[in-house]
C-alpha cells in the first residue's frame, strides 16, 4: 500500500506469531543439559493483516477474544514488533492500552502525572500548562496530593485516564477502557472522546461493547483467527457480527446440548453397564452362595453318612467294621439271616445264608454293581459274587432300593470270617465299601470231613 497525505496509519500485510515453550530452560545448565526444553511451539495471532486509517477516522477492531485485536493495538502502539510486514504511522500517538503504566505508589497523585505524562512524550513545562485540566477532568482534587496507593482501583483509573485523554496527540489508540470510575464518569469519558474526534484526532478502538463503538467510530475491521473477516461501515459490519456470534453461540449451545446429552447417555449407558455389572456380580455371588451352600450340605451329609457307624447300619456289626468311598450310593441297613430269616453269625459248613441289603442313591439310573466277600480272620481273601454276575448287567438304581444275596450251601469250613459288602459303579469305583460288617463264625463238622477254607462235593473210594 502507498501512504498519501490523508493516511496516518497503514498496516501492510503484517503478521505476529509467539514462541510457546512447554518448559523452558531457564538457566544455562538446563540449556545446556536438557536442551529438548528449548523446543517451542509457533503459534500465530496474526496471520497477514493489511488495513489503512485516514486523518480524523475512527475506527473500531472488533472480533472474539484470541482473534489478534490487542495484539494489533499493541503493534500499533510499537509495545511489540511484526515478525513481517510493516507498520507505519504518522503523528504523535497516545495509548490508552495499560492505563498507569508507570505509576509509582508511593507518589502523589500530583508527581505521577508527570511521570505518566512523560511516557507520551509530553515535557514538563506542557504538564504544567494542562494539570489543571487533567486534575479537574479526574475530580480528584481532594486527593491529588495523596500517595496513589491510598486511591480505590476506580481512582486509580480515573487518574490514568485523565493523563492519557489530555495529551494534545495526532492518533489516540484505546483498548477496552472505557468503563472506569462510575457512571457518571464513564459519561464524561465518552464524551471527551468524541469531542476529540471532531478536533480530528484519529482514533483506533477496540472494544467488546458494541453500542460505544458505533456511537464513535466511522468504520470496523472484524478480525477473525488473525486476518481481516470484513470491514466496512460500523453499523453493516456490527450487525453483520452480531449475527456471526449469535449464530456461533446458537452453535456453541447446541454444540454443548449435543455434548451434555452424550455426556448423559454416556453415564446412562455406565449406570447401565454398571448396574449390570452388579446384577452379574450378584447373581454370581448368589451362585457361589448356593453351590457352597451345596457343597456344604453335601459334606455335611457325607460326614453324616461317613460319621454313621456301621452299627447304626446293622445290629450284627463285628468290631473291625469300618467304611469308605463316594457314598454317592450307599448301604443304610445290612442283614445276614439263615434259612429261617432270623439274623445269624454262626453257621454249620452247608447250611443257607441269606444276605440283605438296603440302599439309598441321589439320582435314579445309575449303574450299581453289588458285592458281596468273604475273608478269612489272617485277612486271607475267600471269595466274593458281585450282581452282575447275575447276567451281565449293571442293576439300575433306584433313590431307595433294596438287594438280596442267598447262598443256598454255605461251603465255608470251620473258623472266623468277614463278611464286606460294596456298592462299586460302572468303572469299579466304590460308591461304598463296608469292610468287616459281620464277624461269621463257621462251627466245627460233625464229624469232620474236610480240613482247609471250603468244603468241596467228594466221594472217598477205597
Amino acid at each position: 500500500m502507498s501512504m498519501n497525505n490523508d493516511v496516518v496509519i497503514k498496516v501492510d500485510n503484517v503478521k505476529k506469531y509467539f514462541k510457546v515453550y512447554p518448559d523452558k530452560g531457564k538457566t544455562l545448565k538446563d540449556k545446556v543439559l536438557f536442551h529438548k526444553r528449548n523446543r517451542f511451539e509457533k503459534r500465530e495471532v496474526l496471520k497477514g493483516i493489511s488495513f489503512e486509517v485516514k486523518r480524523g477516522e475512527a475506527i473500531g477492531l472488533i472480533g472474539k477474544n484470541g482473534c489478534g485485536k490487542s495484539t494489533t493495538l499493541k503493534l500499533l502502539t510499537r509495545i511489540l514488533r511484526p515478525n513481517e510486514g510493516t507498520i507505519t504511522i504518522d503523528g504523535r500517538v497516545s495509548s490508552l492500552i495499560e492505563l498507569g503504566a508507570g505509576f509509582h505508589p508511593d507518589l502523589t497523585g500530583r508527581e505521577n502525572i508527570y511521570i505518566n505524562a512523560s511516557i507520551f512524550g509530553i515535557t514538563a513545562k506542557e504538564v504544567d500548562e494542562r494539570l489543571d485540566d487533567i486534575i479537574r477532568f479526574s475530580e480528584l482534587e481532594e486527593y491529588i496530593d495523596n500517595p496513589v496507593r491510598t486511591y480505590s482501583s476506580g481512582m486509580y483509573m480515573r487518574l490514568a485516564f485523565s493523563v492519557a485523554i489530555n495529551v494534545d496527540a495526532d492518533i489516540l489508540l484505546i483498548d477496552e477502557i472505557l468503563a472506569v470510575g462510575d457512571m457518571n464518569f464513564q459519561e464524561k469519558c465518552f464524551q471527551k472522546l468524541q469531542e476529540i474526534k471532531r478536533n480530528g484526532t484519529t482514533i483506533v478502538i477496540v472494544s467488546h461493547a458494541q453500542g460505544q463503538i458505533e456511537k464513535i467510530c466511522d468504520r470496523c475491521i472484524w478480525i477473525e483467527e488473525g486476518v481481516i473477516r470484513d470491514e466496512g461501515p460500523t453499523k453493516l459490519i456490527g450487525k453483520e457480527y452480531r449475527l456471526a456470534m449469535e449464530g456461533m453461540r446458537a452453535d456453541r449451545a447446541r454444540k454443548e446440548a449435543e455434548e451434555e446429552m452424550a455426556k448423559l447417555r454416556k453415564e446412562e449407558e455406565e449406570a447401565a453397564q454398571r448396574e449390570k455389572e452388579e446384577k452379574k456380580r450378584l447373581k454370581k455371588e448368589e451362585e457361589e452362595r448356593r453351590l457352597a451352600e451345596e457343597q456344604r450340605k453335601k459334606e455335611e451329609r457325607e460326614r453324616k453318612i461317613k460319621n454313621l457307624t456301621c452299627r447304626e447300619i446293622c445290629k450284627q456289626c463285628g468290631p473291625d467294621a469300618h467304611r469308605e468311598g463316594s457314598l454317592k450310593a450307599h448301604y443304610t441297613d445290612i442283614q445276614i439271616l439263615n434259612e429261617n430269616g432270623e439274623p445269624c453269625v454262626e453257621y454249620n459248613t452247608g447250611d443257607k445264608m441269606i444276605v440283605k441289603l438296603k440302599y439309598v442313591c441321589d439320582e435314579e439310573n445309575i449303574p450299581l454293581n453289588f458285592v458281596v466277600a468273604f475273608s478269612r480272620y489272617d485277612w486271607v481273601y475267600c471269595y466274593d459274587t458281585k450282581s452282575v454276575f447275575k447276567d451281565g448287567k449293571m442293576t439300575m438304581s433306584r433313590l431307595q432300593g433294596e438287594a438280596e444275596l442267598e447262598i443256598e450251601c454255605l461251603r465255608l469250613l470251620e473258623g472266623m470270617y468277614y463278611l464286606d459288602v460294596r456298592i462299586f459303579d460302572e468303572n469299579n469305583k466304590p460308591y461304598d465299601n463296608v469292610f468287616s460288617i459281620v464277624s461269621i463264625k463257621m462251627l466245627p463238622q460233625i464229624p469232620k470231613k474236610d480240613n482247609g477254607i471250603f468244603s468241596m462235593e467228594h466221594i472217598w473210594k477205597c
